[in-house]
């Protein structure tokens, strides 16, 4: 086990940046990512659960919601495993934070405050093809903003390839040392900003509790079970493909087969994980949006 938290696991993301005693890590975090656009004094943390007006509605449980003092809303959020709709899931949670601001009476003129979704996204999701994606309402035709009180930024971690000695802006140091930190011995960056040497103190494997330390360690091992499962998955199934291409002597059997063996492989891949996470004890229902396998699938496991 490295030195420093994964962050990328939900218990060391929401360690890092989810407490009230490493808030400023956070604050320090969202102006260096909205530099020149926004700067935040201070933030409070919401409540987590944003529960449905009507009886039968859906619950809407997020990373992390905070609100600054100035009233902009931010919804963080970290992704590992693919989801086909995660682009309108992601727009719901946004909605539903812009719908929880209207006030009941007439004299309500439709006022809202910014609000801000920042998704730390673990693997590479179409259309995107760069780190960083903001999303803004634009007029078509120019490119301008409408409405600067939307405000989506996917940050697509697979796409960011810096070295430590490349990172110029306080923000790549920021993203370099989060893609990296299960890995260091020591903290970079510590004397060109002050709050990395608070995260190294906060990231501090060591310095978690027994109970903190349990936690961290289940997350890290069904965070590793899940790569090394789908990483088999993608292996296996590039050898079935490749076999049976083989076996058909043509070159567009090859192909066919490398098709079929990974899509086989990672079908196989999302059973192997939803079996080891049922068998950890997560709800059926958190392993069917996990895997995006039905509830029916997962209960004959």
């Amino acid at each position: 086990m490295g030195k420093f938290i994964n962050p990328f696991t939900d218990i060391g993301f929401k360690h890092i940046f989810g407490r009230e005693i490493s808030k400023d890590v956070l604050i320090a975090f969202l102006n260096d990512l909205l530099v020149g656009e926004r700067h935040i004094a201070d933030i409070s943390f919401m409540d987590k659960e944003d529960m449905p007006e009507m009886a039968n509605g859906r619950v809407v449980i997020f990373d992390i919601l905070c609100r600054e003092t100035n009233g902009a809303y931010f919804i963080i959020e970290m992704q590992n495993q693919y989801q086909d709709f995660f682009l309108d899931r992601s727009l719901y949670y946004l909605c539903r934070s812009v719908t929880r601001q209207g006030i009941k009476g007439k004299d309500w003129e439709y006022e809202i405050f910014p609000v801000y979704g920042i998704y730390f996204l673990n693997f590479i999701i179409p259309p995107f093809v760069s780190f960083r994606t903001d999303v803004i309402l634009a007029d078509r035709a120019t490119g301008e903003a409408i409405n600067k009180k939307f405000r989506q930024i996917y940050l697509s971690m697979p796409y960011f390839t810096l070295e430590q000695d490349e990172c110029k802006t306080d923000f790549e140091r920021w993203i370099y040392i989060l893609k990296h930190m299960d890995t260091f011995d020591r903290m970079p960056f510590n004397a060109q900003k002050a709050v990395f040497d608070k995260l190294l103190d906060i990231a501090d494997v060591s310095k978690l509790d027994e109970k903190e330390r349990a936690r961290y360690d289940e997350a890290l091992k069904i965070y590793r079970d899940y790569y090394g499962t789908i990483n088999s998955a993608k292996r296996q199934g590039r050898k079935e493909g490749e076999e049976k291409g083989r076996a058909e002597g043509l070159a567009e059997g090859i192909e066919k087969g490398k098709m079929e063996g990974k899509a086989e492989g990672r079908a196989e891949g999302l059973l192997t994980a939803a079996r080891g996470m049922k068998d950890l004890g997560i709800p059926i229902e958190n392993i069917a949006k996990v895997t995006g396998l039905t509830q029916e699938e997962i209960n004959t496991l």
